[in-house]
């Protein structure tokens, strides 16, 4: 496995990303949407993992509108009023639309590194709805999307990624913690109805038991158990979709 930090020129700037990419042909190139915490350590050993699994995987800094921000401890971020006001204020500065347009850069980037076929992507907390709406806005690209414990997933908002099933041709697996405020049981409803309705091939599993933020193995609610799941069900999608 190999790493590389790179530049890729987007429509608003430079977004430094990173790239790994397997030993030998990668079967597909893959790109990893952040969770709030940002680009780090821990995911990209969960990129490096993908790449063992023969994918090229890119995590790109989502932020990067944003400058040279500051990074906070993970476990306790979003514990206090002032750091959390701070990371939902850059949540809220990176809008959908943004990530939308910054993906069709991402994806010639894959090109540019020879993974010009078909594309997967996996979002993890708000990086959930932006591989749903990516899926969306490329589905001649996209052949599989994912998300686990992407939140508002199925609301009132007009970039809500149930308004985009008519548009998808991937693929789509969505991952739920147990209990999960930003993606209760009725958005799941409204999920799964408009992705029926649009016959996309889709699955939504619950995971009982673990709490919002279990796949990041730095996140305070990491469930290894229910992270080992998530492995298992995730390289599974991404080799019958792309493999």
């Amino acid at each position: 496995m190999a790493k590389q930090e790179i530049e890729i020129t987007t429509g608003d700037g430079v977004c430094k990303a990173s790239l790994l990419m397997p030993e030998g042909a990668p079967k597909a190139g893959i790109i990893l949407y952040m969770d709030i915490h940002g680009p780090r350590q821990s995911l990209e050993d969960m990129c490096a993992r993908l790449a063992g699994e023969g994918y090229g995987v890119l995590l790109p800094d989502l932020f990067y509108r944003l400058g040279d921000y500051e990074r906070f401890e993970v476990k306790t971020a979003m514990a206090t009023e002032e750091t959390r006001t701070i990371m939902l204020g850059r949540l809220g500065a990176t809008t959908q639309a943004m990530t939308i347009a910054d993906t069709g850069a991402f994806l010639e980037a894959l090109s540019s590194h020879g993974m010009d076929g078909k594309a997967g992507v996996v979002g993890y907390c708000m990086g959930g709805a932006r591989a749903l709406n990516a899926a969306a806005a490329y589905p001649d690209r996209i052949a599989a999307a994912a998300s686990f414990h992407g939140g508002n997933l199925a609301n009132d908002a007009p970039d809500s990624p149930h308004r985009g099933a008519d548009s998808m041709k991937a693929r789509i697996y969505v991952g739920a913690a147990g209990v999960d405020s930003s993606f209760p049981p009725e958005q799941a409803g409204v999920l799964a109805q408009a992705l029926r309705a649009a016959e996309v091939d889709h699955a939504i599993e619950n995971y009982v038991g673990v709490d919002h933020g279990w796949c990041v193995p730095d996140n305070r609610a990491y469930n290894e158990a229910g992270a080992e799941r998530h492995w298992k069900r995730l390289i599974t999608f991404f080799d019958e979709a792309l493999g």
